[in-house]
């Protein structure tokens, strides 16, 4: 933690700030290792605050050695003031993108006579490079997510519904170790596979159909992504030529990601493949994002994306296609920027 917190401190520094107040949850566990739902951090140079409500003083002092624990109460005009007067400090960063439009309001009017600045990313790009513990999180929560649907996949039989396979989905994860799901799990079955995001439903699964499975296992914290489209019984010749396109895809830019190279650059690896297939206008979303403490956060891998690939990211790499009224077909893995190349952690089972 206390390495993070240097980074950190340089960061605010080369932004001209004083302190920074840290509301967003996943960067507030990253920073000082508190996992609860409510609190703040306020780092200055010289200073690291938790402030949080009683219900956590006592997880606070235990999962936050490092910091001094600060009990607050009600609105932020009751306590603010009185923590920023603890610190040396005349601008104050917050997180532009973490707090509601009523918190923010609430913020202004108690800082009083000091500078409040908006400031955004700044714990999410520190986020992105993950050390050597992190990764091991991931991988075990990866690990979790492949022996979950290598289990449940092999048991799935028309008739039963999406929503039965989404919930043996997640009893297989929580068995094998799982936390909370990252994210609901999807089962889109048939031309509910045309929808990225598809909840699952009483449809009963049908043979010779698509059905996507989109699911994750949450280890430490850190978060898994994995999607394996299937087929009951015999494979019909659409299937099977989107099937092996997105495949074709997906591996092409496994094989052709580096170091130093654009989201977007990575990106265009994979659509160039389906563009070239003629279903360009069927892969409507980005190749990829990363993964750590939010299923979802930098870099990100799509259209625009300047986010630059650097050693040390995991992200996902999920190309699609969706055909209106028939289905669609998703493939992702989880992996790792390594020695500059990318190394593949999902290791759950593909159709030949």
């Amino acid at each position: 933690m206390n390495d993070r917190l240097e980074k950190l401190r340089r960061k605010i520094a080369s932004e001209g700030l004083d302190a920074i107040l840290i509301s967003q949850g996943e960067n507030r566990r990253y920073l000082s290792g508190f996992t609860g739902s409510a609190g703040f951090l306020l780092i200055s140079e010289k200073s690291a605050i938790l402030a949080t409500d009683f219900r956590y003083i006592e997880q606070a002092k235990n999962q936050a050695p490092d910091f001094d624990i600060a009990r607050i109460e009600g609105e932020m005009q009751k306590w603010f003031p009185e923590l920023i007067s603890s610190i040396e400090a005349k601008r104050i960063g917050f997180e532009a993108n973490g707090l509601s439009f009523a918190t923010h309001h609430q913020l202004m009017t108690a800082a009083g006579e000091k500078e409040l600045v908006p400031t955004e990313g700044f714990v999410e790009s520190l986020r992105a490079l993950k050390d050597d513990g992190e990764l091991e999180s991931i991988i075990r929560a990866v690990e979790i997510s492949d022996a979950a649907f290598n289990e449940v996949a092999s048991t799935i039989r028309p008739g039963m519904t999406e929503k039965e396979v989404a919930w043996e989905l997640e009893k297989s994860m929580r068995e094998k170790g799982s936390e909370s799901m990252p994210f609901e799990i999807i089962v889109a079955s048939g031309p509910n596979a045309a929808l990225a995001h598809h909840k699952p439903t009483e449809r009963a699964i049908l043979q010779s159909e698509p059905v996507v499975i989109d699911m994750g296992a949450r280890f430490e914290g850190y978060a898994s992504d994995l999607t394996r489209t299937i087929c009951l019984g015999n494979q019909d010749e659409v299937f099977g030529k989107i099937y092996h396109l997105v495949l074709r895809a997906q591996l092409a830019a496994i094989a052709a990601i580096e170091a130093g190279m654009s989201g977007e650059e990575a990106d265009s690896l994979a659509r160039t493949v389906i563009e070239q297939g003629g279903y360009g206008d069927n892969f409507g979303h980005g190749l990829g994002h990363g993964v750590g403490l939010a299923p979802h956060e930098q870099p990100r891998l799509g259209k625009g994306s300047k986010d630059i690939l650097t050693e040390g990211m995991v992200f996902t790499i999920e190309p699609g296609i969706y055909i209106s009224g028939w289905g669609g077909v998703r493939i992702e893995d989880t992996a790792v920027l390594e020695n500059g190349k990318t190394r593949v952690l999902s290791k759950a089972k593909k159709i030949d």
